[in-house]
């Protein structure tokens, strides 16, 4: 609420109409932008006031009194009639709270008892009928200390939601890893959140993801920045702990290997039993971080040759914190590159490399991350004979690329599969070989090196003589993957971004002239109070640095937001632009 133009009736409309949910307003603010200074509850009619001399102030000290009739009249006013609202929104949801209201309260609202009120929100929250809304400012802690207090008395406790996951592990440890920082003293600290059984302090735990069984040193409860150490702690706390260091964010902990396999077993005895006890218990993790593929690369140095250990330590230690984040080296070049999902996203890297590890980075130029796909079908063999000191390695691979449109809507995978006699024929060991040659060759596209996407491979035959090691295998494959590629006839894919422009009317049309010199396509105009909301798609080569261009078209009344869209086939013209770009030719 402290932000310029902050509106407390636009945030509950946007919570409508954007998500979809139906929101329970239990406060209203008491000024907004630089004048916001407190919230009413409605639900129990309490003023809260932050009177911090300073902007700085930590806003731990406020003042919390009851309304009084002496208020302002106007303001009781406004407050009695959110309030009335606010208890006819809920008597809608809940039937139960309709007929105390009309039994015992049906001639005068206001004295429903805050208590009551209370409860049926609970009951309405829990049904997922309606969803509360609060307000105020995290910056200038204002406002966040009910919105806690609103957590623990309106939100699901672990015991009172039923996860189907959970169930399965009973009262067995079950816990997702949320967040990973590094502490210069303590190494990793991990973020768990535990959802079923308890931990305690040198006890190993299962990581599903990794496959690896860890043992933490100590467990921590932190109230902020201040971390008590403690004995135990059980489902539905947040844990800290120390000594996980190879659990990254989004990973699924358990007490043991042993556990993870009864939960699954447990699963498969309700589900008709599935066979294969593997692939259920890697099946039986938490809803992680889903992260979407990279669309910004960029290559970035060491000061010196002697500080690249620590580069790849602080690049290590980011990886871990954040799954966006990915790491590669370039095969040609040798040179480190780092893939982020935006401008924003690498300049934030690059910061916290040099404040957080004291390295003083040098960053490349920032490129888009294409995609490559083919344009018709293509059967290949290849042979591969090799002789090795004494040893002859032979192997002969039969593939068919074919155009593959995935069937899950924004999948940009690949697929693989075999003829069923070749699949039958096959050692696992080989089998393996020929995925992994198979997912090598996707990595290469045939124009440019980029990454293929929506190929499907049939494999029709996979000859190997005796004596042929699998890398063999894999390089025979690889090598027959690319030529086929190659002859499919290569198309160029660049990433294409769903474009949101919040701008005041007066320089709607500068905005629309800027987006037609960056290829974009406008798919609707919005408008929004005093606002006009710009829907478009924009190829994301094309944005490199829109948020400054904006910001001096709009004289900065502007905002918006990006999103990755979809990989769309570059015209043939654009594709030969962006050849000589990358062949230094323009």
């Amino acid at each position: 609420m402290d932000k310029p133009g902050a509106s407390m009736s636009y945030s509950v409309e946007s919570i409508k109409t954007k998500l979809k949910a139906n929101p329970i307003l239990l406060q209203i603010p008491i000024g907004s932008g630089k004048g916001f200074i407190g919230v009413v509850d409605l639900v129990s009619k309490q003023h809260m006031m932050w009177r911090g001399k300073t902007w700085h102030e930590d806003g731990r000290a406020f003042e919390m009194r009851a309304l009084q009739s002496t208020d302002d009249p106007e303001f009781l006013e406004e407050v009695n009639q959110a309030r009335a609202t606010l208890i006819e929104q809920v008597a809608e949801l809940d039937d139960e709270f309709a007929e105390l209201l009309l039994g015992e309260y049906g001639d005068n609202f206001d004295s429903m008892p805050a208590g009551k009120l209370q409860e049926a929100i609970r009951r309405v929250t829990l049904s997922r009928k309606g969803v509360p809304v609060l307000c105020g400012s995290s910056l200038k802690n204002k406002g966040v200390q009910p919105l806690l207090d609103a957590i623990t008395a309106y939100l699901p406790a672990p015991d009172e939601r039923n996860h189907d996951l959970v169930r399965w592990y009973k009262d067995d440890l079950c816990a997702l890893a949320f967040k990973v920082v590094h502490d210069k003293q303590r190494g990793p600290l991990v973020f768990l959140r535990i959802y079923s059984g308890s931990m305690k302090p040198q006890s190993a735990v299962y990581n599903i993801n990794r496959n690896g069984t860890e043992r933490m040193s100590r467990l921590l409860l932190p109230f902020a920045d201040q971390h008590v150490e403690i004995p135990s702690l059980s489902a539905g706390n947040i844990a800290l702990t120390v000594g996980l260091k190879q659990t990254v964010t989004g990973d699924t902990i358990v007490s043991s290997k042993a556990s993870a396999a009864a939960a699954a077993r447990r699963a498969n005895t309700k589900t008709e039993g599935k066979k294969g006890s593997g692939q259920e218990m890697n099946s039986l993790v938490l809803a992680g971080v889903e992260v979407p593929d990279p669309v910004f690369f960029c290559s970035i140095e060491p000061p010196s040759m002697a500080k690249q250990a620590d580069l790849e330590h602080a690049l290590k230690c980011l990886q871990r914190e954040d799954p966006s984040l990915k790491v590669r080296t370039d095969p040609d070049s040798g040179q480190t590159v780092l893939c982020g999902m935006g401008e924003l996203h690498i300049e934030i890297l690059h910061d916290r490399i040099r404040r957080e590890y004291n390295l003083e980075t040098h960053l490349g130029p920032l490129q888009v991350a294409y995609r490559e796909t083919i344009m018709q079908s293509v059967t290949t063999t290849d042979t591969l004979d090799r002789t090795l000191g004494d040893k002859r390695h032979v192997v002969t691979v039969e593939l068919t690329v074919n155009p593959w449109e995935a069937s899950a809507p924004g999948s940009t995978a690949c697929h693989l599969t075999y003829e069923e006699e070749v699949e039958a024929q096959i050692s696992a060991d080989i089998k393996e070989a020929v995925d992994s040659g198979v997912q090598s060759a996707y990595l290469q596209g045939p124009v440019l090196g980029y990454p293929v996407q929506e190929v499907l491979t049939v494999i029709h035959s996979v000859c190997v003589e005796p004596g042929t090691s699998l890398a063999m295998v894999s390089a025979c494959v690889s090598r027959c993957m690319l030529k086929g590629l190659r002859q499919a006839g290569g198309q160029v894919l660049e990433p294409v971004m769903s474009l949101e422009v919040t701008v005041d009317e007066e320089y709607l049309s500068s905005v629309l002239g800027d987006l037609a010199q960056r290829r974009g396509t406008v798919r609707d105009i919005q408008s929004r109070h005093d606002c006009k909301v710009l829907l478009a798609t924009v190829p994301l080569a094309e944005m490199m640095g829109y948020s400054t261009a904006l910001r001096t078209l709009t004289s900065g009344n502007a905002t918006f937001s990006l999103e990755l869209a979809s990989y769309e086939a570059m015209s043939r013209q654009d594709q030969n632009a962006l050849l000589n770009k990358m062949a230094g030719l323009s």
